[in-house]
């Protein structure tokens, strides 16, 4: 993987790789940060104070840990390409956390539920796609097998 600029961490931790690791887990923070900010939950434009806020960050908590295990899951199985895929071809890197992995993958697989029917039909149009129709299946099965 080639970087197009190079980072520069300044720390008094002992060494790179102990370095390394809690930038990584500083990441992970502020990717869960986006995610209940405006890039998920949009908790800051809630409006919500006192105890319901309290309810929803308790709800919120319940909803975000399922999808990271469902995010978890689908990128064990090597099969987040089918639901989280790149808008721009260009880019290397994922754009999408761990938790919005989770959450696209459910409703992939939902929507696949829902037009099976439809998108049987269009198959039988277009022979040529079949192959790529039959791996999308057997990314949802695996999918679902993690729920």
């Amino acid at each position: 993987m080639k970087v197009k600029d190079a980072w520069f961490i300044l720390t008094d931790l002992g060494s790179l790789p102990v370095a390394i690791a809690a930038y990584k887990k500083r990441m992970g923070i502020e990717e869960m940060f986006r995610d209940c900010k405006t890039g998920g939950y949009n908790l800051e434009g809630s409006g919500f104070k006192g105890d319901r806020l309290i309810k929803i960050i308790l709800l919120m908590a319940l909803v975000y840990s399922s999808a990271i295990f469902q995010g978890t899951e689908i990128q064990k199985k090597q099969v987040q390409k089918y639901v989280s895929r790149r808008k721009d071809k260009r880019q290397k890197y994922r754009r999408r956390s761990i938790f919005g992995i989770g959450q696209d993958g459910e409703e992939w697989v939902n929507y696949l539920d829902r037009y099976s029917l439809g998108v049987q039909e269009l198959m039988k149009l277009t022979r040529n796609k079949r192959r790529f129709y039959q791996q999308g299946i057997r990314a949802a099965t695996l999918i679902r097998s993690s729920s």
